[in-house]
Order: structure tokens, then sequence, then C-alpha cells
């Protein structure tokens, strides 16, 4: 069974229901299944405030996560355009994984909320794939072949899936971005199949 990693940060619960659609893509392949992380939010303070383990939800990622997957999808809330500080901290403290290679190689595709159709969701797509890049994995996009890329009046880019979650957060995810999410994860999927060979 290869395990695909679908890894996120949600604040409001809208990041977290398109990684639940990935994950459904993703075992929608014959021998995958999804591992569902997310990671704790960052404290202002220096001292940890969080349990290891959270209250509800998926567990906390780990780097053996990392290790053991044999793809990835991230998503995260956009920040003035960039992804969370959650997220980004987690993905800051994996040197041990770059020194060791131990994601090259590796099929990785990204995900993101924003409260406004224009909000960002491009940029932080594009700045949670940095980080993957410099671990050495096969970014997925996309493909225009997904005719839901064509039709939506929301979300969805060429970058990974997208939602426009409004400015109170309360938007429901449409039809096409479901779609959209699962294509994604589908696609991750069988490239992680096909690259294990």
């Amino acid at each position: 069974m290869s395990e695909i990693l679908v890894l996120y940060y949600s604040r409001h619960g809208n990041v977290a229901e398109m990684a639940n659609h990935i994950a459904r893509g993703v075992e929608s392949v014959e021998a995958c299944a999804a591992r569902i992380r997310t990671v704790p939010p960052v404290s202002a303070v220096s001292e940890s405030l969080q349990s290891d383990i959270p209250e509800s939800g998926p567990p906390y990622v780990s780097h053996d996560d990392l290790k053991e997957c044999k793809g990835l999808a991230m998503g995260s809330p956009t920040r003035f355009g960039n992804m969370a500080a959650a997220l980004k901290y987690f993905l800051d403290g994996s040197s041990d994984l770059w020194v060791s290679g131990t994601l090259i190689g590796k099929p990785a595709s990204v995900f993101t909320s924003t409260s406004s159709l224009h909000g960002g969701q491009e940029s932080t797509l594009i700045s949670m794939m940095l980080p993957l890049l410099h671990h050495g994995m096969i970014i997925l996009g996309l493909p225009y072949s997904e005719s839901n890329l064509l039709t939506t009046k929301s979300g969805g880019t060429p970058y990974g899936s997208s939602h426009v979650a409004g400015t109170n957060s309360d938007l429901a995810i449409t039809e096409e971005e479901k779609q959209l999410c699962f294509s994604q994860g589908k696609r991750l999927a069988e490239t992680a199949i096909k690259l294990a060979g």
C-alpha cells in the first residue's frame, strides 16, 4: 500500500475539508491510502503551549510521516499571499530531511483557501512549492484537461486546488472545487505509483 501524506493547516475548516476531498481522490487509486496530518498553531510566546496530541481531528505531523510517504499534498489558508506561519514553522524545522535527501524524487502538490477570489491564491500556492523544490520534490499542478478549471467561478488554479471561502470563511466548497481537489489527489497518487515503478 502506497501512502500519500495529506498535510494541512486550517483555521476555519475549509482547508481541512479540501484535504478530505484530496484524500478521497488519493484513495480512488488502487493500492493507495491517504495519511491525513495537520500542524499545531504557532504561539506568540516562546514556550510551547500545545499538547503533542490534538484534542480532535487528525494527529500532528512528524518527520516520520514525510519519510514514509510516497507523495505529499500540502495545504494552507492564505496569509497575505503566503502560507500560514504554522505550516512554515514545521517546514523550517525539516532541515534533517533536506540533508538526508529523504524527499528527493517524491511527487508533491499544494492547495489553499482564501477569503476573496483575488486574495493571493496563486502566490500562496507558489510559496508552498518553494521549500518542496528545495527538498527535491516533483511538483504537480492541475492540467487544463480538468475542465472545471475552465468553468469555475470560484476557486481552482493550474498551480493546485483552491477555494474561495468568503470574508467570514463561511462559503461552502463548490462542486467544481470539490472535483478539482479529488482530481488533484488522484493525479498525485497515480504519479506516485508510476514513480515507484
